[in-house]
């Protein structure tokens, strides 16, 4: 094969793995609110890392040998930042805000990525980039504008979790696409879960109690939303994340924020609501926005 159809082999692979992951995660505001039915904040988050990391345990045993041990540092970092904190300030804000302003707040995550890797990573200024992230942002907002997002001052502290997040989000996938670009995605993806896990297991088994929520009739089926989340969500999004982050760049991978909230509409769209010409535009500006990020 020559270099010029492995390349394209790549950006098909790359654009494929990018639309999989806004499907997973785009679901994945539905099954928190199905899972904070019976679930609290805590409990949901930990129970979404723990089973993940689980999941990630073999794989773990299985490529122990292929571990450099002089980064572990930079793994659990990934682990920590990339889905720890994340996961634990999701689950809280997603108690007091929609998934139209969770949408729109997640699309801060390519830019924060752009903006960090500036400052504290040593990449290169990209026009063309920059122009992709400007516009797949304003796409985002116009997307969700039109979705009529609530105004309420109130939820001001939770979109600051959020924030947050999306700031962990940059840090984290700046952290792969410079320190650990050369090492497995699986490794990376399994030794960070595993890391994180140990402290979701012991928050499960030690200090919270399922007692008032295995009370509740929905506790099931908040179980099986959150188990969907965490096997889907979690454990098989984030090997193929870490895959897109080695394949292309941070802020291409971090792009998927923007086409999350398309699959919020969708979803909407096939529940019963209306898709209106507005939605459409600013869609095609999200996928203009991204097709630039990926831009060379």
């Amino acid at each position: 094969m020559n270099s010029k159809s492995y390349n394209d082999s790549v950006s098909v692979q790359s654009w494929i793995s990018l639309l999989l992951l806004s499907l997973v995660w785009g679901s994945s505001f539905i099954l928190m609110k199905k899972s904070l039915v019976a679930l609290s904040s805590p409990q949901l988050a930990g129970i979404r890392i723990a089973l993940a990391s689980l999941c990630f345990l073999p794989i773990a045993l299985y490529t122990r040998k292929k571990v450099d041990w002089s980064r572990w540092d930079k793994i659990a970092l990934v682990g920590v930042l990339g889905s720890g904190i994340p996961a634990i300030l999701y689950a809280f804000a997603q108690t007091k805000i929609n998934s139209s302003i969770s949408g729109i707040l997640n699309s801060l995550t390519p830019i924060f990525t752009f903006i960090i890797g500036l400052l504290f990573f040593a990449m290169p200024f990209d026009k063309i980039k920059f122009a992709g992230v400007l516009i797949g942002f304003l796409g985002a907002v116009s997307l969700v504008y039109n979705d009529n997002i609530s105004n309420d001052s109130s939820q001001l502290l939770y979109a600051g979790l959020i924030v947050i997040g999306t700031m962990c989000y940059g840090f984290s996938v700046n952290i792969i696409n410079k320190y650990l670009k050369d090492i497995s995605a699986l490794v990376v993806s399994s030794y960070s879960f595993v890391f994180i896990g140990f402290f979701a297991w012991t928050y499960i088994l030690f200090f919270s109690d399922f007692s008032t929520a295995m009370e509740n009739p929905y506790f099931i089926k908040s179980l099986e939303a959150v188990s969907v989340l965490s096997i889907f969500g979690t454990f098989l999004s984030s090997i193929v994340f870490f895959q897109l982050v080695k394949k292309t760049d941070a802020v291409f991978a971090s792009s998927v924020a923007y086409l999350i909230p398309i699959v919020a509409l969708m979803w909407g769209y096939f529940d019963g609501e209306i898709l209106g010409l507005n939605h459409v535009i600013s869609m095609l500006v999200i996928i203009l926005g991204v097709y630039l990020i990926r831009k060379k």
